[in-house]
């Protein structure tokens, strides 16, 4: 095992405390059994590295971190290694990526019930259903979901800024307030166009800025070809397909999806495009709308399909449409605080009673003012009044 723990011991010497995704400080790191589910680039690693280091802060051979695709389990099995640490004293187990290990679910089971004192933490891809594995992880794992950065992640990670996150509610009561707080300190709109571009994911620190489409391509394609590979069986026919789907898909949203013309374009049947729609959502390609009042199945055509993030949209087309790009960006906030976001009658997004409506910074109530409770998120402007909130605010959530 001298492998794992000095490629551990080498992960741990690069990560630094200048950054910490918000869940860090939500996660009770005292369960047992905790699974970090997010999509590929969102800082799930990095996450994992800076507990180990600035919150277990144990001897080393109490901690070990490997990724399951790691070269060690082509001939040694997840329960074999996990033993022969906790033998050695052993005590606090990070394991990632474990959608690449076969058996995760029935194994991971026997070590949780197995060794009783030793503390698991493992990721996985967005894709994965913990509950669903063949072996029932529902009574021993707690599951959080880590997304992409919000535009308040984004400003701290690049401007060095300590913005607190701030509610719906408090958006929808004191957003005036709140914006003045933020343009005392720095011209918000400049930073919200850069990151509806390449803001999301941490790598902004990291890559050049034309790298990111790249990178962001990249990841489309290890998602398709490999993560839901493993997770649903995918064959490369199938991955060439799925990726043909989202580029049929990228070059409309948002839009309504007419699955039967969707069937026909990329020659497959209506029940694959269901089922492929589906898994693409799990992994955090796309998002879903639902009709207010409608319930939600499997095989249930969505109201509207969006890409599930902004620098998805121009990764995929080098001109979204700017209207487009707006809703992408509220509709993805609202998800990632975990929000049921419906598609109501006049809006354009209703979260329990409220209704919003996206647009420009000329856009008025007029589709809406007849509702009684409702928000105008207008972009390009610092500043709001009344109903009347700035676009970017709503990236100030998580």
């Amino acid at each position: 095992m001298d492998i794992l723990f000095s490629n551990s011991q080498n992960l741990l010497s690069q990560v630094g405390d200048k950054f910490f995704r918000y869940l860090f400080n939500k996660i009770d790191w005292n369960q047992r059994m905790i699974a970090i589910k997010g999509p590929r680039g969102s800082g799930k690693t990095t996450l994992m590295l800076q507990r180990i280091k600035y919150g277990v802060k144990s001897p080393a051979q109490e901690t070990l971190y490997f990724s399951a695709d790691h070269y060690w389990f082509y001939i040694h099995n997840l329960v074999e290694t996990t033993h022969t640490f906790y033998q050695n004293g052993g005590r606090f187990l990070f394991i990632d990526e474990v959608h690449k290990y076969p058996n995760w679910s029935r194994e991971l089971k026997n070590i949780y019930d197995s060794y009783p004192d030793l503390k698991v933490v493992f990721s996985s891809s967005s894709a994965l259903d913990i509950y669903r594995g063949e072996s029932d992880l529902s009574r021993r794992v707690i599951t959080y979901e880590l997304p992409g950065m919000s535009f308040r992640e984004y400003l701290n990670l690049t401007q060095e800024q300590n913005f607190e996150p701030v509610s719906l509610s408090e958006i929808q009561n004191s957003h005036s307030q709140f914006s003045l707080e933020i343009t005392n300190k720095l011209q918000p709109l400049p930073f919200f166009r850069e990151y509806l571009k390449k803001g999301y994911l941490p790598i902004i620190t990291e890559s050049s800025p034309e790298t990111i489409p790249i990178f962001l391509q990249q990841i489309i394609n290890t998602v398709v070809e490999s993560d839901l590979a493993f997770i649903a069986d995918y064959n490369a026919g199938t991955a060439y397909k799925v990726k043909k789907l989202l580029g049929v898909l990228a070059e409309s949203v948002p839009f309504k999806p007419n699955v039967s013309s969707i069937a026909r374009k990329i020659e497959t049947s209506r029940d694959s495009v269901y089922e492929w729609l589906s898994q693409l959502e799990k992994a955090r390609l796309l998002n879903f709308l639902i009709t207010e009042g409608k319930g939600v199945s499997l095989l249930q055509k969505p109201d509207k399909l969006y890409l599930e993030n902004t620098n998805l949209a121009y990764a995929l087309k080098a001109s979204p449409e700017t209207g487009s790009v707006r809703e992408t960006f509220l509709l993805n906030q609202l998800k990632n605080i975990q929000k049921e976001v419906r598609l109501p009658k006049s809006g354009d997004f209703q979260v329990d009673d409220l209704v919003i409506e996206v647009g420009g910074k000329n856009k008025d109530a007029s589709q809406i003012n007849h509702l009684g409770n409702y928000l105008i998120a207008a972009d390009e402007i610092e500043h709001g009044f009344g109903n009347k909130v700035p676009l970017w605010v709503f990236g100030m959530m998580y």
